[in-house]
């Protein structure tokens, strides 16, 4: 043997076995090929490197290791394997994965979305066979061939991994950690999506359980609450407690296979009239709320746990099988309203604020041009104003401007036929309508930052909500009068 063939052959050690994803361990990827100073080489896809021999800068498998770990990848789909040896192996790729780097973790990303893909020749010749079929008896059968020849292998690999306990998990997980790196590498998106369709069957809320979450629930569970508390922030026990508290609700939709992990979940507070400030609901000295004398419940606020879910909707059934609920334990509840922030608000304002100046008549642009102290006013005028909102009078011309643009942008600000703002997009899409929007409703710094403290209720009509759907459908965002009397 000679010293070039012993010295090919022992590098080849170091980059084979202990770099697949069947093992717990990777090595270092090969030394990249060198480019012309100041030039970098463009990110190839996984066909190339499969081809390749040697990596280039930032792969992170080198080209052999990456044809192994493909290998294991297939071996899970394997047609003479069992499901139950599927998942076997389909734990051990997971099991590698858990202590894989981030670049290692993307170049299996890379593969399962650029090499599981329908057959392209196969999904060709079935939509030929579809289109000649039209119309006569076979189109059915045609259909049926066409449907599963475009099915990707790429789904199967995804239901192996979702055999073996933790599976259903670890694919939840590993879509979260996705989302970042979508905007800048579209070649994610093949995976990505098929995650979505994926979860969107295993996470059916025909398959969800709706639970009361209570302070006997377990301590873990309790946990579960602050860590995912995305409206506002759970301080501590005491906190938490105090929204767990007597004349208080929480909710949340469990699946059977994550029975420990809220998918989403909602708190509610029992009251005698729809509320228009967070801190009495959430000052944890404050006594009970009688139960006796609550017409209202409201919901104060909605988390999603798992970003791995995006996509997947649940909300609205969640907050139907909430109010049926109430209603069965509580009779005589007759109100049901949300009190809501406004994360966008700020940021819209900041962009628009001279062209809601514009809408002004010459009376009302004098008034706020003496309150703010320069006529006529312009956007930096008016967003300099209004950076202390907690200060400005009842009667302030500031504050009735502030008020202007919020029932604007709630109400009459639409992007693809949706409502630009992310809750009212969720609660409109419910069939809520917009009833009220409260000034100082949340001081805190958050709800300072998100929208000058305001917050906004939704106002759930039992009996309307199909009409404000079809409403929203047609453009309209559906509002009260106290809205209305707002815009300008």
């Amino acid at each position: 043997m000679s010293a070039a063939e012993w010295l090919s052959r022992s590098v080849s050690r170091f980059t084979s076995d202990k770099g697949s994803a069947g093992n717990t361990a990777a090595p270092a990827a090969p030394a990249a090929k060198k480019a012309a100073p100041g030039a970098s080489l463009p990110a190839r896809s996984t066909h190339e490197r499969l081809q390749a021999t040697l990596s280039q800068k930032d792969e992170a498998l080198s080209p052999r290791v990456l044809r192994r770990t493909l290998q294991e990848l297939q071996a899970i789909i394997d047609p003479r394997v069992s499901e139950v040896e599927g998942g076997r192996r389909a734990m051990a790729i997971a099991a590698w994965y858990e202590g894989a780097t981030a670049a290692r973790r993307r170049d299996l990303w890379m593969l399962m979305s650029e090499q599981f893909v329908a057959n392209p020749q196969k999904v060709k010749a079935a939509q030929a066979q579809f289109a000649a079929a039209v119309g006569t008896p076979e189109e059915a059968v045609a259909e049926v061939r066409y449907r599963r020849a475009t099915v990707s292998p790429r789904r199967r690999l995804l239901q192996r991994f979702s055999v073996y306990p933790g599976g259903i998990q670890f694919l939840v997980d590993m879509r979260a950690e996705m989302q970042p790196s979508l905007k800048s590498d579209k070649r994610l998106l093949a995976l990505d999506v098929e995650m979505e369709y994926m979860f969107s069957t295993w996470f059916d809320v025909g398959f969800l359980d709706l639970r009361r979450i209570t302070w006997d629930s377990p301590a873990s569970l309790i946990e579960k609450l602050i860590k995912y508390e995305a409206v506002h922030d759970i301080k501590g026990w005491a906190d938490v407690k105090n929204r767990l508290d007597s004349d208080r609700r929480c909710y949340g939709f469990f699946h059977p296979r994550l029975p420990e992990v809220p998918l989403i979940f909602v708190e509610v507070a029992m009251v005698e009239q729809i509320a228009g400030d967070i801190m009495p609901l959430l000052d944890e000295l404050a006594a009970p709320s009688d139960l006796s004398r609550a017409t209202t419940a409201i919901f104060y606020s909605i988390s999603n746990t798992q970003a791995g879910l995006r996509g997947v909707s649940f909300g609205d059934s969640l907050i139907k099988r909430v109010v049926e609920t109430l209603k069965e334990e509580f009779p005589k509840l007759k109100t049901f309203a949300t009190l809501s922030p406004i994360p966008g608000f700020r940021n819209w304002l900041g962009k628009n604020a001279g062209a809601m100046l514009e809408k002004l008549g010459e009376k009302e642009l004098t008034a706020l041009g003496r309150a703010v102290g320069f006529e006529p006013p312009g956007a930096g005028h008016l967003l300099t104003a209004i950076e202390n909102p907690l200060a400005l009078g009842e009667k302030s011309p500031v504050r009735k401007m502030l008020l202007h643009c919020a029932a604007h942008y709630l109400g009459r600000t639409l992007e693809e036929g949706k409502p630009l703002d992310p809750v009212a997009r969720f609660h409109l899409g419910n069939g809520a309508r917009i009833e009220r929007i409260n000034w100082a409703g949340d001081p805190t710094p958050k709800g300072l930052k998100q929208s000058y403290g305001l917050m906004v209720n939704y106002l759930y009509d039992l009996k309307r909500l199909d009409r404000h759907r079809a409403q929203l459908a047609q453009g309209e965002i559906p509002v009260s009068g106290d809205i209305e009397d707002l815009y300008i």
